[in-house]
Formats: C-alpha cells, structure tokens, sequence
C-alpha cells in the first residue's frame, strides 16, 4: 500500500518570482508533514524575458513531474508601490499556475496574510517566525534555504491547514449545496 492510499496527499507551494521561484513539496496526514523536497526555480538578469518565463515555467513543469503533487497552492500578489515589478512577478505567476494547470492540478491560492495566520496564528508575523514555524511543523533542523523555499513550504503547509475545510465545501457544492 503506498502513502497515497493511506491518506497522504501531496501539495506543491509556489512562491511566484520571477528572478527566484520558491517552491517547496509537502506531504501531510491529519497532523503529520514531511518535507520531499524544496528549493527554488532562478532566471538570470541578462536573460532575455520571455526566457525567463519558459524557464519559470519549465523549471516548475519538471518539479511537478518529480514530486507528483495532487494540488499546488500559490502566494497570491500583494504589492504596495512598484507596479512594474508586480507586473513582472504577476507574468512569472501566469507562467507558474499555467505550469500546474498543465500538469493537471488544482491551483489554490492564498495570501501572505492567510499563509503568516495559518502557520503562526497571527496574520501579522514576520518572515523569522513563519521560518521557525516551517521548522517547527517539518520537524527539521533548520528553516528550508534560501528564504524563497522555506516561503513556498509555508505556503504549501497553509493549504494543509486549510484543506479540510476547502475539500468539504466542494463536497458541498458538488450536491448543489449554496452558501
């Protein structure tokens, strides 16, 4: 009998970038997580843009292939001031979830406020707290490296949290129930 069978599910977190992509593959059962694996998905500056999506893409496309997720859950925007850089990162997003909808997956989306409130209970935290909560939860030594891929595990980890929930109301739905 393999994990899948006794209830594992595998969930990809994306932390969308277009110079780095974090990403990071979690598998949880009711309370217990395990790391497959993280890191992150890099561009290079010289390169020309529409390389630099394919390699987003690309890049991810090949992780999905590795780590076989069942769902993803990707950051969803949030910017203050610098449009042009929303934008980029917004394109290299596009890229991601297209990847993912490629590949099959469901893509669910979350804010940082949802993420930082799923993991430390407080919607407000800072990046050292989310990290040491990722540790904490994985049972790992140290926080995932660099800080994109402990976010994309975060990420991933806040779905955990929030699946339960978010699967009951598809049951729901799916018999015609409205909210």
């Amino acid at each position: 009998m393999n994990e899948r069978d006794c209830g594992m599910k595998t969930i990809l977190g994306v932390d969308p970038g277009y110079a780095i992509l974090g990403w990071g593959g979690v598998k949880y059962s009711a309370s217990r997580y395990h790391l497959l694996g993280c890191g992150v998905v890099e561009t290079g500056k010289d390169t020309p843009w529409a390389e630099r999506l394919k390699t987003v893409y690309d890049g991810l496309y090949k992780i999905i292939g590795q780590y076989r997720p069942e769902v993803c859950a990707i950051e969803e925007l949030f910017f203050n001031s610098n449009q042009k850089t929303a934008i980029k990162v917004g394109e290299a997003r596009g890229a991601a979830v297209l990847a993912c909808a490629n590949a099959g997956l469901q893509v669910f989306e979350y804010t940082p406020l949802q993420v930082k409130q799923a993991l430390t209970g407080y919607g407000r935290a800072d990046k050292n707290q989310v990290q040491e909560m990722v540790r904490q939860i994985l049972g790992l030594e140290s926080a995932p490296r660099p800080d994109d891929a402990a976010d994309a595990a975060a990420i991933a980890i806040c779905h955990a949290n929030s699946s339960g929930y978010i699967e009951k109301l598809e049951s729901l739905k799916a018999v015609g129930y409205r909210s």
